[in-house]
């Protein structure tokens, strides 16, 4: 069976990084390699004392001697942490880099996925799934899942939401892109943060794994979303660069340009109604997603896997 590790660049709270952690060496994970984006004491002297755990503090002492400075941009810096770790994962066979809101969720050993793949694949795709805000996620996570691309995507996706879904990747808030395992061993590769280069190849080998999921925690309630929406409308998810959901001439507009009209014209009430119609878990929404086969369901018991690879977590 061939392993695999996960990394991640994150600032957060000691015990959603303990979390994120756990998620995956329950998962199977071999390695899991974390760079703290902040200080965290907590979080890195838990890390430190498993064995399964790498943990690298990205202070300026850091980021001087690899870099020459900190990126500005955190995706700067993820993809930089991700290539740093690609070139010193030499105990597994593959490595993929996560955020720290997403999860692998899948009903086999994610390494039965990996070993199962011919050996001239060299790079593999899980697709996101979107957590419907307000799931109970211990007991009933609804995720809305990925559409393929084609021409039934746009239907489907007005059909699910009538007001807002027309200018939505998949009826997506976050990326449709997934993330993207890497052979280890391959030489000169770099990660992005929806792909991997080897040399100017991207994606060399590549394939998706239809059954592993990414389970995208991107909004699991309204204050959190709420929270982090002006940063990701900024500088994040929503940032003005993106491009829209659909070309131009067919009137596509880009979500930061969506989100800057129902401001205009609603404020935060027009922010409220969106979240409703795209995100809120509701018996209506969960219906119209199983009637096109776009529901999951599952239980994320993060409490128990916290406890069970850190069990000193309580504490922090």
């Amino acid at each position: 069976m061939q392993t695999w590790g996960v990394v991640s660049t994150i600032k957060a709270p000691a015990a959603s990084i303990l979390r994120w952690a756990a998620w995956h060496l329950e998962a199977g994970a071999h390695r899991v390699t974390v760079y703290l984006d902040d200080a965290n004491p907590a979080a890195q002297a838990a890390l430190r004392d498993h064995p399964k755990c790498r943990v690298r503090r990205c202070d300026d002492g850091y980021w001087q001697r690899q870099h020459g400075k900190r990126p500005d941009a955190h995706q700067s810096r993820q993809t930089f942490n991700a290539t740093h770790a690609y070139a010193r994962a030499d105990d597994v066979d593959w490595l993929v880099h996560l955020d720290a809101d997403e999860f692998l969720v899948s009903d086999q050993p994610v390494a039965s996925y990996l070993s199962d793949l011919p050996a001239d694949v060299l790079s593999a795709r899980t697709r996101p799934m979107e957590l419907l805000a307000g799931s109970d996620v211990a007991r009933d996570a609804a995720f809305k899942m990925f559409i393929p691309a084609g021409k039934q995507r746009e239907r489907i996706v007005a059909s699910l939401y009538p007001e807002f879904g027309a200018h939505l990747k998949g009826g997506f808030l976050s990326h449709i892109a997934g993330k993207v395992f890497c052979r280890t061993g391959l030489g000169p590769v770099k990660f992005r943060i929806h792909n991997v280069f080897l040399g100017e190849e991207m994606n060399p080998g590549h394939v998706e794994i239809d059954d592993l999921h990414l389970a995208h925690f991107h909004a699991p309630d309204w204050d959190s979303w709420r929270a982090q929406y002006d940063y990701r409308f900024s500088r994040g998810a929503y940032r003005a660069d993106l491009g829209p959901a659909r070309p131009r001439d067919r009137g596509g507009i880009t979500v930061h340009e969506l989100f800057s009209i129902i401001v205009e014209d609603s404020g935060e009430d027009g922010l409220r109604r969106f979240f409703d119609e795209v995100c809120t878990d509701s018996e209506d929404l969960r219906a119209r997603l199983a009637a096109h086969g776009l529901l999951l369901t599952t239980r994320i018991d993060f409490d128990t896997v916290l406890a069970k690879h850190f069990p000193d977590s309580a504490k922090i």
